[in-house]
């Protein structure tokens, strides 16, 4: 029986994740919480709990009660933040990271898999591969590069199986409002122009699906003992990021007016941010099969059900 303890089941990929779970014979699942919003669904084999993120006292409890085999850690504090919060992100997204590594460590036969970021890389202006270096001034990115340094370390140290997954842009259904996708269908549903940045980023976009997909096959090969796992995950297809969303528009039928250039880029944006995916193919046979548009399709139904789209193809 595996015993997963899942963090960050409220965001787009711990949805995408827990829906895969759930679905797993012989699998139990925990989703942990910082905070109770609403009732959640009832699944099979999975249970919820709110609990103080920042109390180790409440986590050694938790674990103590659960004796969880797998840690699926999915929970971060994102791109976008108020001012003044800069601290209070990046002790989340390493203090809270380094606790619940460290009450893995105290179980035994427990396999950790963190979900960092495609962000943590310094930009080089070609395909990124594992070993290319981190570096990242932006708060998110800097941080999820500091987690994954610091988890590689205490890995080794401790003999904690370790996986870090680095996925790059992925949508899908619970994608964050302020996010490009969402504020696309949202400007299509309420007939208003979208203002964007230029547009000339070059990105690497896939379904959060599909990465939910690579960090379940994880299960089943677990990283060995003082060897971290580390796996980018994208389409790795570099496309200019004015062309990727016109595809999606025209894929749906969205009528929507795009104003390239009314926008500033964002604060450290990369201005290419791709993937190279040959290692994740060769040790999970893993490629992306969902078609993006499709994924954006899925997300309209789920948060905007009265916009009219066209359904496109869904496997690439």
């Amino acid at each position: 029986m595996q015993r997963v303890l899942l963090t960050g089941s409220s965001g787009t990929l711990g949805y995408h994740i827990l829906e895969q779970l759930q679905k797993l014979n012989g699998t139990q699942v925990l989703a942990i919480h910082r905070r109770k919003n609403g009732a959640w669904p009832a699944r099979p084999r999975v249970k919820h709990q709110t609990i103080n993120f920042t109390s180790r006292k409440q986590l050694a409890a938790l674990f103590h009660r659960f004796k969880p085999t797998c840690i699926i850690h999915c929970a971060a504090d994102g791109m976008i933040f108020p001012q003044g919060t800069w601290f209070k992100l990046v002790r989340f997204n390493v203090d809270f990271t380094l606790n619940l590594f460290e009450q893995a460590s105290l179980q035994s036969d427990c396999q950790f898999i963190h979900i960092s970021t495609g962000l943590a890389y310094r930009s080089t202006g070609v395909p990124l591969v594992e070993t290319d270096a981190l570096d990242n001034l932006h708060p998110y990115g800097a941080s999820k590069a500091a987690a994954d340094m610091l988890l590689r370390s205490a890995s080794v140290e401790f003999g904690v199986p370790l996986t870090l997954f680095r996925p790059f842009s992925f949508t899908g259904v619970q994608d964050n409002r302020t996010r490009l996708f969402p504020s696309l269908l949202r400007a299509a549903l309420e007939n208003k122009p979208l203002s964007l940045s230029p547009g000339d980023q070059i990105r690497d976009f896939c379904s959060a699906r599909d990465v939910a997909r690579a960090v379940l096959l994880a299960l089943s090969h677990p990283a060995k003992i003082q060897s971290a796992s580390v796996y980018n995950l994208g389409s790795g297809q570099a496309l200019r990021l004015s062309h990727l969303i016109g595809q999606v528009v025209s894929d749906l039928g969205i009528k929507v007016q795009l104003k390239f250039g009314e926008r500033n880029y964002g604060p450290f944006e990369p201005m290419h941010l791709v993937a190279n995916t040959n290692h994740v193919w060769k040790m999970l046979k893993w490629r992306p099969e969902q078609r993006l548009s499709h994924a954006v399709w899925q997300l309209a139904k789920a948060s905007f059900p009265t916009l009219k789209l066209k359904k496109p193809p869904e496997r690439i």
